[in-house]
């Protein structure tokens, strides 16, 4: 068993992974961007593409293809931006069907729920309310 100095490097001086933690929240980051920046980075040439194209060639064709080609790379580059690195197997599904809230109204979750007022023990729009201000008679 190794002690002190030694257990924190390998043979080559690298400093030995003691965890499967997941990378740091700066570094995920730093990684997204980078992605970002590189996708976004063939908009402008592909612009500048299409005009020399159509400069070279006096061919609409080759220029709107070149552009319908870079329409989506804002589109792209911000969803693989925004992604998450992968789960993995062993992370912990979360998702638990038994406590969803259903999206249209039950028999046993109406979607109007009727009020009952205890003085008169009558609903607030029955003739019994005659007095109530709100109400009128």
């Amino acid at each position: 068993m190794k002690h002190g100095h030694e257990l924190s490097f390998d043979d080559d001086g690298r400093p030995v992974l003691i965890t499967r933690a997941a990378p740091a929240y700066e570094e995920q980051h730093r990684a997204r961007v980078r992605k970002y920046l590189i996708l976004m980075s063939w908009r402008i040439p592909a612009l500048v593409a299409a005009a020399v194209a159509y400069g070279i060639w006096h061919n609409g064709l080759i220029s709107l293809a070149i552009l319908v080609v870079s329409i989506p790379l804002p589109w792209m580059a911000v969803l693989i931006a925004n992604d998450r690195p992968p789960r993995k197997a062993d992370e912990p599904r979360r998702y638990d069907g038994a406590r969803r809230i259903p999206l249209f109204p039950t028999a046993e979750r109406p979607a109007i729920e009727s009020r009952v007022n205890p003085a008169t023990n009558a609903t607030p729009h029955s003739d019994g309310d005659a007095g109530d201000p709100g109400v009128p008679s």
